[in-house]
This record gives structure tokens, C-alpha cells and sequence, in this order.
């Protein structure tokens, strides 16, 4: 406890980061625990899988959507008003998605959880920056990367369990009460720990926003459908859409006196090199998840619980390698750590392509282990350097640039992938390999999509891991050294 404390600069500090913590672990808790579900849940509701990828796709969405807006409300609403009111957002969310009774009331559930997640996130990663000094920023980063990758580790295998000898509605029941006991926790501990101004929210900004990234993502979305083909107006002209809004609000961010979104945070060359990193890693990671248990039960006829269990190595190995590559980072930098990360996921992903009906459960294990344990190398270490770079007014901009980015990327990799895993599956039904029946005949289908899928993320990754290369070691800027010398002085 000593040492975490002493990283975290007090016993205060240790409280409020703690408290953010558990806040954070319940979301991402809730969102690793559908995946697994997905199956069970078309089945129950009579949706296709297309309609399904909504409750995944739609949630990042809002995420998406919401995290631009985080930088404004950082500097606006104290950490306490900010905790409580995402914490209430997806508690409201929670229970919605408890008692629907069909898709859309389910779906609405789930906006509302996103809603309260897509502000948990930045907020901690903003208090860390703000309380946390520099050198210990790595170590910070890392233990909380402990707590928020046992949340993977556990939900499959935990959703396995539930969704195998319960309703899946338990999914969402059994986090309410995690989430009423965090905001009661907050309500009595938690203090406010950074500075509030009033900035002006710009409203032509907001708009532009959220039909730049809305348009975007629901144009990948609608690709990915069965009758959404690229070339139809439903994907062409939200894409187009969403495009030219992004350009206008990119404009419009560079000319206001204050932007919802300061991308001048771009003009720091290492905070560009690391967030497109991210950006890349996030599409094929989400995509990854996504795809690896439909994979497992569809075509290789799993349970939900071993699907779940195959995932649960990997979880807790990041786990483990959070705080010891936090430590890593603030003695040697993010580079070196980059570059085996992305090499481990993109052998990993290669991998992935050549499975068959055939592999062995043990062998899936493994794979996904090392998947995960080139994640854990590589997120923490390349987003804490990205923020380094940056003085401290950039913080809630570029942490929301990250989070905006990240969300994003991972919601259009995921319908980029379905897509192709959709389109490949289709041609090879048309153009079969055997003679075979047509059970025979579907498994090799997904099995010829899953590869067409996997190999198009390891070429994303590849793309990414000569991208590190060119990382650097972000020296504090120049407002925190004089900041320090005037301490001292």
C-alpha cells in the first residue's frame, strides 16, 4: 500500500484514484461481458447478427460521439459532479438493459451506459495527469492497468458462466448493484481534485462533431449489414457526410479562441506518431474481440463458458504485465515496448488466419495469451508517452483526442472486418471447395471470412509496428520544468 501511495503522491490522492477505479473496472466489466453473450441474445430476441453488432458498434458509437465533448466538461464540472453524474448515467443504463424486453429498449439501455462510460475514462486519465508527477506517471498508469484488465480477464469467462445456466439478463443485474455501491462510495469519498473554469461550448463545434463521427462509423455500420454494400447511398453518403463535417470542424477548431477540441495537440510530433498507432491497433484489437468468440461457438461448436475460459489466461497475464511494463516505461521510454508489443500481436493475428476446425483449444489459448500480453506492452506505455509530450492545459484535449480516436477506429475496424469476414464467408458458399453438407459447408465459410479478416488486421498492424520506429521519449514540456524550477526556487 506504501508504495502505491507513495506513487500516486499521497494517501488522498490514492483514495480518489481508487474510487475512479472501481467506476471504470464496472464499465469495462459490462462491456466484456456481452461479448460472450452476443449468441445467446440473438436468439432469445430473434435479431440477426447484423442487427446484434449494434449493441457493440452502437456503444462505441456513443463513445465515439460523447469523448470529444469530455475536454470541454474537464474543464467545466468538478471531478466529483463528473464521477457521480457518469456513474448515474450508466447505472440508469444498467437497469434499462436488465428489463428490456426487446431490441430497442436494449439498445437504449446500452447508449446510456456508454454514455456514463465514455466520461469515466478520460476523467481518471485527466486526475492521474493532473496529481501524478512525470517519472511516476508509467508506474501510475500500470497499477491502474491492473484493475482495468481484470475486468477482461474475468467478464468472458464470467459471461460464459452466466449465459451457460442463466439468462443473460443476469448480465446486466448483477452489475446494478456494483454500480450503486461505487456511486455511494463516490458520493461519501470522493473530493475534487482539479481546476474548473467556465469555457464557452461552441455549439456549430458540437454538431459538426457528432455528424463527422456519427456519419462515419454509421456508414462502416451500414457496410457491414448484409444489404449494405459499399457502393449503395446508405454507406457512400454518411461517409461522405461525416468526412466533410470532420473537415469543417477541423477548421473550425483552428480559428476559434476556444475550441471544444484544440487539435493543436497534433503539433506535437510524438503525440501524432502514438495516437496513430493507437488508432490502428484499436481496429484490429476490437475487431479481434469481436470476431474470436463468434468464431469459437459458430464454427468450432464452443459453449459460452469455454469460449469464455479460452479468454481468461490472457486477461490475467495482462494483469500481471501492467505494472511491470509501467515500470519499464518510466526507466527505458515507450519505443522498445512498442515495437515487441506490435510484433508479438501482429505474429498473433497471422496466427489467427491459418486456425481451422481442427486447431486445438490449447493452442487458441495460447495464441490469444500472446495477443493479450503484446496489448499490455504496448496501450498504457504509447498513451502515457502521447500525453507526456503535451503541457498541462493540452491534458483534457488530448486525452479526449485519444479516447474520440480510439472508440472510433475500434467501431469502423470492427464493421470493416465483419464485413469482410461477411463477404468472404458469402463467396465461398458460392463457390464451394467440396462436397460436403451444408453444416460442413457453413463452418468453412466462416472459417475462410475469419481468415480473410484476420489477415486484413495483421496488415493494419504491420503498418503500425514500422510506424514505432519513429517513437521518441517525450521530454516534459517546457510549462512543467519551469514550473519545477519555480518550486525550487
Amino acid at each position: 500500500m506504501e508504495n502505491q501511495t507513495g506513487t500516486f503522491g499521497s494517501k488522498s490522492n490514492f483514495v480518489v484514484i481508487m474510487v475512479m477505479i472501481l467506476g471504470v473496472f464496472v464499465a469495462i466489466l459490462n462491456e466484456t461481458l456481452l461479448n460472450v453473450a452476443l449468441s445467446k441474445i440473438m436468439h432469445d430476441i430473434g435479431i440477426e447478427p447484423s442487427t446484434a453488432q449494434w449493441l457493440t458498434t452502437g456503444y462505441l458509437l456513443v463513445i465515439g460521439v460523447l469523448i470529444p465533448v469530455t475536454a470541454y466538461l474537464l474543464q467545466r464540472f468538478t471531478t466529483r459532479s463528473m464521477f457521480l453524474g457518469a456513474m448515474a448515467l450508466f447505472t440508469a443504463g444498467t437497469f434499462v438493459a436488465a428489463i428490456a424486453p426487446g431490441f430497442a429498449l436494449l439498445l437504449i439501455g446500452r447508449v446510456l451506459q456508454a454514455a456514463g462510460t465514455g466520461l469515466l475514462f478520460p476523467l481518471l486519465t485527466n486526475v492521474v495527469f493532473a496529481l501524478v508527477p512525470l517519472e511516476k506517471r508509467g508506474s501510475a498508469m500500470g497499477t491502474i492497468g491492473i484493475v482495468i484488465t481484470f475486468a477482461p480477464a474475468i467478464g468472458p469467462t464470467l459471461s460464459g458462466i452466466i449465459v451457460e445456466h442463466f439468462s443473460w439478463r443476469l448480465l446486466f443485474y448483477g452489475v446494478l448493484p456494483i454500480a450503486l455501491f461505487v456511486m455511494g462510495f463516490a458520493f461519501a469519498k470522493l473530493k475534487n481534485v482539479t481546476e474548473t473554469s467556465k469555457p464557452q461550448i461552441d455549439l456549430l463545434s458540437l454538431l459538426l462533431s457528432t455528424v463527422g463521427f456519427g456519419g462515419i462509423v454509421y456508414g462502416f455500420s451500414s457496410a457491414g449489414e448484409g444489404h449494405g454494400e459499399w457502393g449503395s447511398n446508405k454507406v457512400l453518403v454518411p461517409i461522405v457526410v461525416g468526412i466533410i463535417s470532420l473537415g469543417l470542424f477541423t477548421w473550425r477548431q483552428l480559428i476559434i479562441p476556444q475550441p471544444l477540441l484544440n487539435l493543436r495537440a497534433f503539433g506535437y510530433g510524438i503525440f501524432r506518431t502514438s495516437t496513430l498507432i493507437m488508432m490502428i491497433v484499436m481496429m484490429a484489437m476490437f475487431s479481434a474481440m469481436m470476431l474470436l468468440p463468434i468464431f469459437l461457438q459458430s464454427a468450432l461448436g464452443y459453449s459460452p463458458l469455454q469460449a469464455g475460459l479460452i479468454m481468461l489466461p490472457g486477461g490475467v497475464v495482462m494483469g500481471i504485465m501492467s505494472p511491470i511494463t509501467g515500470r519499464l516505461f518510466d526507466k527505458f521510454g515507450a519505443k522498445w515496448l512498442a515495437v515487441v508489443g506490435l510484433a508479438l500481436i501482429g505474429n498473433t493475428l497471422w496466427q489467427f488466419a491459418f486456425i481451422t476446425p481442427e486447431t486445438t483449444y490449447s493452442k487458441i489459448m495460447i495464441l490469444n495469451t500472446l495477443l493479450m500480453l503484446g496489448i499490455s506492452m504496448l496501450m498504457m506505455p504509447v498513451m502515457t508517452n502521447a500525453l507526456n509530450e503535451l503541457p498541462p492545459p493540452l491534458y483534457p484535449h488530448g486525452t479526449a483526442i485519444i479516447g474520440t480516436l480510439q472508440q472510433v477506429s475500434g467501431a469502423v475496424g470492427t464493421a470493416l472486418l465483419v464485413t469482410v469476414m461477411t463477404t468472404s464467408s458469402e463467396q465461398f458458399l458460392e463457390h464451394p471447395t467440396s462436397t460436403q453438407g451444408d453444416a460442413a459447408q457453413q463452418i468453412l465459410a466462416i472459417t475462410a471470412g475469419m481468415k480473410s479478416a484476420f489477415l486484413l488486421a495483421f496488415a493494419l498492424v504491420a503498418i503500425a509496428w514500422a510506424v514505432s520506429f519513429f517513437l521518441k521519449r517525450a521530454a516534459p514540456p517546457r510549462s512543467e520544468l519551469e514550473g519545477e524550477r519555480a518550486s525550487v526556487h
